[in-house]
């Protein structure tokens, strides 16, 4: 695959043709659906069904990773554990076309998660510890690990290098990331790491009569916490009733381990770090100024800094406790 081969050349009529390639035949236009990092498009075909096409950003991920994502899916689904799974096209459920890798998945309809609902908190619960408890059955071979290395460090310097920065917003951020990365390096040492979902937040969860996840496109070994701290919303409080809520249903199907609460303040750091890189990454991707046009200004790379100084003094603190448990 060459260098530059990105999304510039395609077409609404590649997408169409690529799907009739495998024997999907639009009768609608492509909806587009919100991704930056991918290109996804909902569409109902000639058998009045509807479904989601999506095209993987070229050399992000290798085939065997996909593939491995894609077999993480059939084994939830065939689990029973709700997950929108990818359609196999004889027996392949990743396709080829003109260089490009796509997959094609049922349309689930579905509203967005409410966090403050008790009873799908609990739902959730029940799904999360099913999916690790199958996750923690064997590890990703393809896919990556959680790490302070990527996450930070490796970000850390593709900003330096990037060209984005001024000198003074470098030597600011440096400073407050060496900072970060120590702290980090010395709370983020899970026990133990299993298949995740890897960015399971409100936006890859909906809900129609129980939740459902989708999206499994950073699905990797990490600590069982990954799954959980995105959920967490609002003060100390809040977040220790919905954690307790997730983790009563949670516990029927897979033991959780305490010590991991001292990880979610280094997880958030981690996700910090990474989303500003990731934006620094796509800047040369069209899509990504026009959505993102507040990125690379002063106004926010010095809000960053002041963010970032302030998760330095949250990892300082006591982490989340949970009571009566004692660890």
């Amino acid at each position: 695959m060459a260098a530059a081969f990105d999304f510039s050349e395609l077409s609404p009529d590649i997408i169409l043709d690529a799907c009739q390639h495998y024997g999907f035949y639009a009768e609608s236009g492509l909806l587009a659906l919100n991704s930056y990092e991918n290109r996804v498009y909902q569409f109902k075909a000639d058998d009045g069904e509807r479904y989601v096409v999506k095209f993987y950003r070229p050399q992000r991920w290798s085939a065997a990773q996909i593939q491995e994502e894609h077999q993480f899916a059939f084994e939830l689904q065939a689990a029973e554990i709700p997950v929108v799974a990818p359609l196999k096209v004889a027996g392949e459920s990743l396709l080829p076309y003109l260089g490009y890798q796509f997959a094609i998945f049922p349309s689930r309809g579905g509203r967005a998660l409410e966090a403050d609902d008790d009873e799908q908190l609990c739902q959730l619960g029940r799904f999360l510890g099913q999916l690790h408890q199958l996750g923690s059955a064997r590890p990703f071979t393809a896919r990556p690990t959680l790490s302070v290395q990527e996450f930070i460090i490796d970000s850390q310097q593709f900003l330096v290098s990037s060209g984005l920065l001024s000198r003074n917003i470098e030597q600011q951020l440096n400073t407050v990331l060496e900072q970060l990365t120590q702290l980090c390096l010395q709370q983020f040492r899970p026990k133990q790491l299993i298949r995740t979902h890897g960015d399971c937040h409100l936006g890859n969860l909906f809900f129609n009569q129980q939740p459902f996840f989708v999206d499994l496109d950073d699905c990797r070994q990490a600590p069982a916490m990954q799954d959980l701290w995105m959920l967490l919303g609002g003060d100390a409080i809040e977040q220790r009733y919905k954690l307790e809520l997730l983790l009563e249903e949670y516990q029927q199907f897979c033991d959780f381990d305490f010590s991991q609460l001292q990880l979610i303040e280094s997880l958030r750091s981690m996700r910090m770090v990474h989303y500003m890189a990731w934006l620094a990454r796509r800047w040369s991707d069209p899509a990504f100024p026009l959505h993102f046009p507040w990125f690379n200004t002063d106004a926010y790379w010095q809000q960053q800094l002041v963010v970032l100084q302030d998760q330095c003094l949250r990892m300082q603190q006591p982490p989340l406790r949970l009571h009566p448990y004692d660890y």
